[in-house]
């Protein structure tokens, strides 16, 4: 059976952690044309979460049991261990199934280049999940771009930071190549996207790459200079070490400047498990709204509403009506091209050209 002939999409969910549970699932389920047909996961416990979360969902230990029933799905999501996503994409690829990979979607440009490859050879729409492109600062910040709000944009600032003093342990603080992990790799890949998505392609890269805490195979402190061929700088930080995060977003222009405190509140939103559809989704309140300073007249910017559902909304017409996937995968390779800049110029020490 195709997508076009289906009443609704049946999505498969490879990974029922943190992920899959909380910033997957939900936006599947409240995503219209759409439903969260089958998850797997070897885990017990999430197992019996997503059966008593969804009910009437499908729950396998295993990939090999999703591929006997491919023809009962339109749509694969991958939120698993990093070592696994591009084996398991091309896997539900040759299934015939179209594919949704976390960040990062694969280790290297290389292997990402190998999956889109697959997915052309198939003619299956593939897209990558770097979802803060639907966040409240970064869609607000998009509109004062198009009204031309700040001028000739000079430099753009960005961060995602946290304070975790004490390492937790797991995959992603593992140092094996395979396994892609640290701070650049995971939060590093949303903000790499989010300065392509809004300022272009980036011809220099310079990075600082640290390990602060003690025990770490990984960077926990990441710091990004970009330079985008259109000549705005992109500053971009995340790191675990910070008791008091800087401003979520600072960009200058040479006619204002744009400040945004306070980040986006879906994540925490979905983490207490609230959904899209309900009341004061994605809105932020006064007291969170950026600021637009021209050095004359300080003025508070009202917050574009967030909207992480918009991927899975995208995804349902890119499947059914063969539209645009809501994120080129060609952007997750040019984010690993510079991340593999980034990691050769903290070892270097130098500036890498892209």
């Amino acid at each position: 059976m195709t997508p076009g002939s289906r009443k609704e999409l049946r999505v498969a969910l490879i990974g029922f952690g943190l992920g899959g549970a909380c910033f997957h699932a939900p936006l599947i389920a409240a995503t219209a044309g759409m439903t969260l047909a089958t998850v797997v996961t070897a885990n017990a416990e999430r197992r019996a979460q997503a059966l008593r979360d969804y009910p009437g969902v499908q729950v396998v230990t295993d990939p090999d049991t999703l591929w006997k029933s491919a023809a009962d799905h339109d749509l694969v999501v991958i939120s698993t261990p990093n070592r696994s996503h591009v084996p398991l994409a091309l896997a539900a690829l040759s299934a015939g199934l179209a594919v949704v990979i976390d960040k990062p979607f694969a280790p290297t440009a290389d292997e990402a280049r190998q999956v889109i490859a697959a997915a052309q050879a198939k003619q299956l729409p593939l897209s990558a999940y770097h979802i803060r492109r639907w966040d409240s600062e970064s869609l607000t910040l998009s509109g004062l771009l198009e009204q031309g709000a700040l001028g000739r944009v000079l430099r753009f600032e960005s961060r995602l930071e946290r304070w975790r003093p004490e390492a937790k342990g797991g995959w992603k603080e593992r140092g094996a190549p395979e396994e892609a992990g640290g701070l650049l790799y995971d939060i590093g890949s949303h903000l790499i996207d989010q300065a392509l998505h809004l300022f272009g392609p980036v011809r220099d890269v310079y990075a600082e790459l640290d390990i602060r805490r003690s025990g770490m195979e990984v960077d926990d402190d990441v710091f990004l200079a970009l330079m985008h061929d259109n000549g705005v700088r992109s500053h971009l930080w995340t790191s675990c070490m910070a008791a008091q995060p800087g401003p979520r977003m600072r960009v200058m222009g040479d006619r204002a400047a744009f400040v945004k405190q306070l980040g986006d509140l879906q994540e925490p939103a979905l983490r207490a498990g609230k959904r899209p559809g309900q009341s004061g989704w994605g809105e932020d309140p006064p007291e969170r709204w950026g600021v637009l300073d021209d050095g004359v007249r300080r003025q508070a910017i009202p917050s574009v509403p967030g909207s992480y559902q918009s991927f899975y909304a995208q995804m349902v017409r890119a499947l059914r009506e063969g539209a645009p996937v809501p994120v080129d995968p060609e952007d997750a390779v040019t984010g690993l091209e510079i991340i593999a800049a980034a990691r050769r110029s903290s070892a270097e020490r130098r500036v890498i050209g892209l």
